[in-house]
């Protein structure tokens, strides 16, 4: 909610119980008061699924999704509208990465794009052998085609590399300083059993395909708001930068409980080593359910259109009810006076929000 003035605002026009109480940043614009049209609103969920993630270029949203037979992605100029999702990558019939595609991420680097995503050579549970690879488009159109560079290297012996990978999902490069990194959630040890322990892992890499390095613990679920439950969990982890401030938002507690919220590291000084644990600050709930929006988590970030609003992507689940049925978000956030991100609140179902700044009418 952009400010206090607006969320009443909203729960008096609507007749919608919604909170006043949360947290504003100093630095928020003046809120944007309807105008006359009809359509210059939208309310979640913007679709059905989990694990958004969208990336903007040349005026454009690039969504990326895992599907029934693979990866898909789609193409809109409307933010809360994600278009029709088109198959850019089929899964094989045999292979390491023939199922359980989870959380595909679509990246571009140097005229090509790239899919991070995790996968295994099994299908259903025990969900024990996820591993984590990458494609590369053949030119450069987001819908490929794409070849399969492989399973990436998340050990600890890189000498061995691939027969040496542990349990690894959710991987996301990282930008820093001229040097590229990967950052994913993984286990400690491989096991026969999913109910294991996940961290937050990093490793410098060489290219956008190859991980060169052995991983660096750098978060693990100690905190009281992400342990005590039923599986302590960091996963998810997404980067976001502002004001020369590294940010990697990630999720915690467990996925298929209401729970499940969004805890942040910070990196305290750019020039330090992202590899070293003691270089990130970690504070948290930074998002968290409601009785209302249970279950948030799993985010994505963006602009407007016009570029002038940050936007926070994530799923929230249905129901209180156990299990992996969930939507899909989008809300504005806003930045403190000191450049940290302000997420407030989730928005609940049915509640008109205004359009991102520059989108049409829908």
């Amino acid at each position: 909610m952009k400010s206090t003035f607006q969320a009443l605002w909203v729960c008096l026009l609507f007749v919608v119980g919604c909170s006043t109480s949360s947290t504003v940043s100093p630095a928020a614009k003046q809120p944007r008061l309807p105008g006359p049209a009809k359509n210059a609103y939208f309310t979640n969920p913007i679709a059905d699924g989990a694990d958004p993630w969208v990336i903007k270029r040349n005026g454009a949203y690039y969504f990326c999704s895992a599907g029934k037979g693979g990866i898909y992605v789609s193409r809109t100029h409307s933010l809360t509208v994600p278009g029709d999702k088109v198959l850019v990558w089929a899964t094989p019939d045999t292979g390491w990465n023939r199922s359980n595609i989870w959380a595909p991420e679509l990246h571009y680097f140097n005229g090509k794009w790239y899919i991070y995503y995790a996968a295994a050579k099994k299908s259903g549970s025990p969900f024990i052998h996820q591993r984590s690879g990458v494609l590369e488009s053949v030119g450069d159109d987001p819908f490929g085609p794409y070849t399969d560079k492989g399973m990436l290297y998340t050990g600890d012996s890189i000498a061995y590399a691939t027969s040496a990978a542990k349990w690894a999902i959710d991987l996301t490069p990282l930008q820093l300083n001229g040097q590229l990194y990967a950052v994913w959630s993984g286990w400690e040890q491989n096991a026969a059993t999913d109910k294991t322990k996940q961290h937050l892992y990093i490793a410098r890499m060489s290219n956008p395909w190859t991980i060169s390095s052995n991983r660096a613990l750098i978060s693990s679920p100690q905190e009281p708001w992400e342990s005590g439950g039923e599986l302590d969990l960091n996963e998810g982890p997404q980067v976001l930068k502002h004001q020369e401030k590294v940010f990697i938002i990630y999720s915690t507690r467990e996925s298929w409980l209401k729970e499940y919220r969004l805890g942040q590291l910070t990196l305290s000084d750019t020039l330090l080593n992202p590899m070293d644990a003691g270089s990130w600050m970690k504070t948290g709930p930074v998002f968290q359910g409601t009785d209302k929006v249970m279950g948030v988590g799993h985010c994505s970030f963006t602009t407007s259109p016009d570029g002038t609003e940050s936007w926070i992507l994530y799923h929230s689940k249905k129901s209180d009810v156990p299990g992996w049925d969930r939507d899909v978000r989008a809300q504005e956030f806003t930045w403190s006076a000191d450049g940290f991100p302000v997420f407030g609140l989730p928005i609940p179902v049915g509640v008109p929000q205004p359009l991102p700044s520059g989108q049409e009418e829908e």
